[in-house]
């Protein structure tokens, strides 16, 4: 089906069409989930001894005593729960010979809420972080398990967040889909035995590629969970990662070289240059939203109105952090509209200019990311055939990235054998992304956040997702899953943005109570929050507010009050 543009956009074909369309729809079409139920911890020390769940090895199961837990950045006291660790599917590799095993950790509050919280952890996982269910904005006043949630956190199948498990094709899926397969079911049956029941509601929330679990989720296991939440969400992770590595070699082309020959990356543009970007960005869009704030709520305009090579000084001379030389330009022109072969066929989707591109998060995945972390999930993860250990060890991650071809290698991401017989496109990616059917049928949500200058994952990315499954789903979408773009914010937190925010708490009244989120209030973190975000302009109120708006509506000043609060800015 083709996407309907908006005829405003016909000409900016780096916009998502829905920038600038309506968003409409109730929930009247779907059925109305009913409440979760409170219930008190009956069980836990005799957990390990007595429970049996089939592949299941339930290693420890203790107390813990309220506030005994301290986790950082977290402000309100973990209160009592129980600690389950264990283990699911151990076994030995027929092709590495290494040992796997999904490892896990649940924890139950004493007072329980009814609720179960799958943590869907990011990056490559491989180690059991805490479960205490941070799951959205930045530095979270109040975790899942503080709110009385059971909380489980696992490491995806394999013991170490490095990318070599990418040898063992199990382990390859259950990194993609098939651990949350597997522990979902092993979770439940666990938190009734420790309670007498069942969870009555159930939720799943991630960021980055937590956030991508938490797609896979809504399309895998629709029928398994009632509530998902997906932050930054590198749902096409294979292209994104392989992107990263082009991106390398585009920044090569202005960087300076090291003693050994080799580009250093971060001089291709410094911290410096991005800020004179991101202030000439704001210059030309700030009251695109009806008030000077130093913030671009506004970003479809903003993209009309804003030029690289028309807006930022070139430079005449030496490079001084106040222009850009014409090379530089084109480098960055190419990389906001993303890759593309030698056909003319775009490989992954652009993004957007947005004065976030100052924060330092963003320049991290531009430059440090393609080497080290980029290079060995491509080579390993998402290419097929993998590479060999051999292989990858003659040479470093920096001299992978430079020398991956997006004509011949980019297409491995496609690729299967007759021991890899799932490409990473096919275990990494929701399928039927853009339909969510049984989700939507059983009167289950989805929300979505995603900073709008996010250095790895395309925010247009997911806008785009969001204009497929609008236009899939009768322009009703809205009506089971909502998209807020989060201006300023690099991924999943930082940048000068309003990033702190809860998510779960509206999730949890859409789905138990039919409370549609219109918006959500977003703070920035300034001197006296639990975590300060440096980076915020020192022309901002320590306690800035803003309302976080359903895509493709933005925050926009009412026209008079104070522009420090969400309470001047209505979503139009």
């Amino acid at each position: 089906m083709k996407r309907r543009l908006h005829p405003g956009l016909l000409a900016l074909s780096a916009l998502p069409a829905a920038l600038l369309m309506g968003c409409g729809g109730s929930d009247s079409a779907v059925p109305q989930l009913s409440a979760a139920t409170p219930a008190t911890l009956q069980s836990c020390a005799t957990l390990a001894s007595s429970l049996a769940l089939p592949n299941t090895s339930i290693t420890s199961a203790v107390d813990v005593a309220a506030g005994a837990l301290v986790v950082t950045g977290v402000s309100t006291p973990i209160p009592a729960h129980c600690l389950v660790k264990g283990k699911m599917n151990q076994r030995t590799s027929a092709v590495d010979g290494a040992s796997y095993a999904i490892g896990f950790e649940i924890r139950m509050p004493v007072a329980w809420n009814g609720r179960f919280l799958y943590q869907a952890n990011g990056g490559l996982d491989g180690s059991v972080v805490t479960a205490v269910g941070a799951t959205s904005g930045a530095a979270p006043v109040a975790p899942g398990l503080s709110q009385g949630f059971a909380v489980l956190s696992s490491d995806a199948g394999h013991g170490a967040p490095t990318p070599f498990f990418g040898l063992d094709p199990q382990a390859r899926l259950d990194y993609g889909y098939q651990a949350v397969g597997s522990l979902t079911p092993m979770a439940k049956n666990l938190i009734k035995s420790a309670y007498g029941k069942a969870p009555d509601r159930s939720y799943f929330a991630g960021c980055s590629n937590g956030g991508r679990h938490a797609m896979v989720a809504a399309a895998r296991y629709g029928d398994q969970y009632d509530g998902i939440l997906a932050g930054n969400p590198g749902f096409h992770l294979p292209k994104a990662a392989t992107t990263q590595l082009w991106k390398a070699q585009q920044y090569a082309t202005v960087s300076t070289l090291d003693s050994n020959s080799q580009p250093v990356l971060t001089s291709a543009v410094t911290p410096a240059e991005f800020s004179m970007v991101s202030a000439k960005i704001v210059a030309k869009c700030d009251a695109l939203d009806g008030v000077t704030d130093g913030q671009v709520q506004d970003v479809a305009a903003c993209q009309a109105a804003f030029s690289l090579q028309n807006d930022v000084p070139s430079c005449s001379g030496a490079r001084d952090g106040t222009c850009l030389t014409p090379a530089q330009k084109t480098v960055l022109g190419n990389i906001f509209a993303g890759p593309k072969n030698s056909k003319g066929e775009a490989l992954y989707t652009g993004t957007w200019f947005d004065p976030g591109i100052a924060g330092a998060n963003f320049a991290s995945w531009h430059f440090g990311s393609p080497a080290t972390r980029d290079a060995g999930a491509v080579a390993f993860i998402f290419a097929t055939p993998p590479t060999t250990t051999a292989a990858f060890a003659a040479t470093t991650g920096l001299q992978y990235a430079l020398n991956f071809s997006m004509e011949t290698d980019y297409p491995k991401i496609f690729a299967t054998t007759s021991v890899y017989t799932e490409s990473s496109w096919a275990f990494m990616t929701p399928p039927n992304e853009s339909q969510l059917n049984t989700l939507r049928n059983r009167g289950a949500k989805l929300m979505v956040y995603h900073g709008v200058a996010d250095g790895v994952f395309s925010p247009v990315d997911t806008a785009h997702w969001m204009d497929a499954l609008q236009a899939n789903n009768g322009g009703n979408a809205s009506s089971f899953a909502r998209l807020f773009l989060v201006p300023g914010m690099n991924h999943c937190s930082g940048g000068p943005a309003t990033d702190q925010f809860d998510m779960l708490a509206p999730l949890v009244n859409w789905v138990e109570k039919g409370q549609a989120p219109d918006s959500v209030i977003a703070n920035v973190r300034g001197a006296g929050a639990n975590v300060v975000n440096a980076e915020l302009p020192a022309s901002w109120s320590a306690t800035r507010s803003r309302p976080l708006c359903v895509y493709p509506k933005v925050a926009r000043y009412n026209g008079s009050g104070d522009v420090e609060s969400a309470a001047s800015f209505s979503c139009k």
